[in-house]
C-alpha cells in the first residue's frame, strides 16, 4: 500500500473481503461551472471523473475492519486534489449522520489539499459542516480514528484529521495546515511531515502501510467496548513488606531497581495501543504514558507517570486521554509515580499550573470510573492531580507526600540532619496513608 493509492484501493486494503457498501448520497445539483460560475470548472470535473471513475473527492460507506464495523470516508486525491466542495460536504454530512444512526465509529482515510478554489467561500464553509458533524458524533459517544495519507493539508487536516479522537499517519506523509504551495519560501519542509507532527503532539503515531489495517482494527476493537466496572488495581511487582520508616519508604520509591510504569502496564494488559501528544504543540513521551489496553477481556484506558518530573504536555495528554475515555464510557487506570511536576522556567512558560488545574478538574468531573495505583513517588500536587479521589491504592514500595522530605525540611528551616525525621513526621508510608484515609489500601501480591 502506498500513500497515493486511489480511494477504493485504500478501502479494499482496510476492509474485510467485500464488506464495503457505499451509503446513499444526496442528489445535489451544481450550477453550470459551479456556484461561482468559474470558467472551465465543469471541464475540470469531467476530466477528474474520467481519470478516477469517481464523481466526487470522497467515497463514503460502511465496512468491517477485522470484524469491527465502521463508517469509512476515503478521499480520492486524484479528483481535484481531494479538495472539499459543496457536494463533498453533502457526502461527509451523510456519512456522519449514518454513523450516528447506526452507532458506528468513523474512520476518515484522508488525502486532501484543502478547500476547492473554484467554489470559493462556499467550499471553505464546508469545514463548518464537517466540524458540526464531528462534534455531534463525539457527543454521541462514537470514536473517530483518522488515517492521514499523503498529503493531508488545509481544512481537511484542521477538521477530519486533527479533529479526530486518534490520528495515525503513514510514514513521510505531508501533514500540515499550510500546503506546499502556500508556505513561506524559506519554510523547512521537514516541519510538515507525519514524523514532525508526532513530535509536536498533533499526531498519535506513524504506522507503516503493511501494519495499518491491524493497528486500526485494534484501535476500533478497544474504543468500541464500553464498561461501567472500575479497573481493578494491578498487583505489586516489587517488594511486598512495608517500610519501617518514612525515610525508608522514600528510599524504596527512589530505588532504580523498583518496577516502573512500563513493567506494570506490560503485566496488566494483554495488548495496548498508545496515544501521544497534547494537541497543542507538546508531547511528554518520557514522562507520561497514555493509551488503551485489554485487561481480562475488557478495555481499560491508562495514564501512567514514569518516575520523572512530569512536563505540562504530559498532564495535558493525560487530560485528553481521560476525557476521551469518559466520552466513550471506558474505565481508566492511572499510575502515579513522579517526584513532582517539572518546575523549570520552560515548564512555567508552557503553562504547567494551568495544565495541572485542567487535569484536576477532569479527574474530578469524570463520569467513568477511575482507579489509581501509587507505584513509586507521589510528589505533591503534580502527583495528586492524576489520583482518583476515594479510589487510590498504593504499593508497598511507594510514598505520597505534600512535598519531598528534603524540600519540606528546607521550607521549615531545618538542617540536612533533620530530613529523615521530617519524613517520619509527614506520615508518608503506604500504611500511614491508609490510616489518614488518603488511599484505600495497600495492594497485595
Amino acid at each position: 500500500m502506498t500513500e497515493r493509492l486511489a480511494a477504493r484501493q485504500v478501502v479494499a486494503l482496510m476492509t474485510d473481503g467485500s464488506s464495503f457498501t457505499e451509503i446513499p448520497y444526496p442528489a445535489g445539483q451544481s450550477a453550470p461551472d459551479g456556484p461561482l460560475g468559474w470558467d472551465g470548472y465543469d471541464a475540470s470535473r469531467a476530466r477528474a471523473v474520467e481519470r478516477t471513475g469517481e464523481h466526487e473527492s470522497v467515497v463514503c460507506g460502511t465496512g468491517t475492519i477485522e470484524g469491527t464495523p465502521a463508517v469509512l470516508i476515503a478521499f480520492e486525491f486524484g479528483f481535484l486534489g481531494g479538495s472539499l466542495g459543496e457536494r463533498t460536504g453533502d457526502r461527509l454530512e451523510a456519512a456522519y449522520a449514518h454513523a450516528r444512526a447506526h452507532r458506528l465509529p468513523v474512520v476518515p482515510l484522508v488525502a486532501t489539499g484543502g478547500s476547492r478554489m473554484q467554489e470559493g467561500m462556499l467550499a471553505l464553509t464546508q469545514l463548518q459542516r464537517v466540524a458540526r458533524q464531528s462534534a455531534l458524533t463525539r457527543e454521541a459517544g462514537l470514536p473517530q480514528i483518522a488515517v492521514l495519507r499523503d498529503p493531508t493539508t488545509g481544512g481537511g487536516w484542521a477538521t477530519l484529521g486533527a479533529g479526530a479522537d486518534v490520528s495515525l499517519a503513514l510514514p513521510g506523509a505531508q501533514i500540515g495546515f499550510a500546503g506546499s504551495r502556500v508556505r513561506p519560501p524559506d519554510a523547512d519542509p521537514s516541519a510538515y511531515t507525519a514524523e514532525a507532527q508526532v513530535a509536536a503532539g498533533a499526531v498519535d503515531g506513524v504506522v507503516r502501510p503493511g501494519e495499518l489495517r491491524g493497528r486500526l482494527a485494534r484501535w476500533l476493537h478497544l474504543l468500541t467496548a464500553p464498561s461501567t466496572t472500575p479497573a481493578p488495581p494491578p498487583a505489586p511487582l516489587g517488594t511486598t513488606d512495608l517500610p519501617s520508616t518514612g525515610w525508608a519508604a522514600v528510599q524504596r520509591a527512589r530505588s532504580p531497581r523498583r518496577p516502573r510504569a512500563d513493567a506494570y502496564l506490560d503485566a496488566y494488559f494483554t495488548h495496548r495501543v498508545t496515544i501521544s501528544g497534547d494537541r497543542c504543540g507538546g508531547a511528554d513521551p518520557d514522562g507520561m504514558l497514555c493509551g488503551f489496553g485489554e485487561h481480562d477481556g475488557r478495555t481499560i484506558a491508562y495514564a501512567a507517570q514514569t518516575g520523572t518530573a512530569t512536563r505540562p504536555a504530559g498532564y495535558r495528554t493525560a487530560t485528553r486521554l481521560i476525557r476521551l475515555a469518559d466520552r466513550l464510557g471506558i474505565p481508566v487506570l492511572t499510575l502515579v509515580d513522579t517526584p513532582g511536576a517539572a518546575n523549570d522556567a520552560e515548564a512555567e512558560r508552557q503553562g504547567v499550573g494551568a495544565a495541572i488545574a485542567d487535569l484536576f478538574g477532569t479527574v474530578a468531573s469524570a463520569r467513568t470510573p477511575i482507579t489509581t495505583l501509587l507505584i513509586g513517588e507521589g510528589g505533591s500536587g503534580g502527583a495528586l492531580a492524576l489520583a482518583a479521589p476515594g479510589n487510590t491504592w498504593a504499593t508497598p514500595d511507594s510514598y505520597f507526600s505534600v512535598i519531598g522530605p528534603e524540600m519540606a525540611a528546607a521550607i521549615l528551616k531545618r538542617g540536612e540532619g533533620e530530613v529523615e525525621a521530617t519524613a517520619d513526621q509527614l506520615r508518608i508510608r503506604p500504611h500511614d496513608l491508609v490510616g489518614l484515609g488518603v488511599v484505600r489500601g495497600v495492594v497485595e501480591g
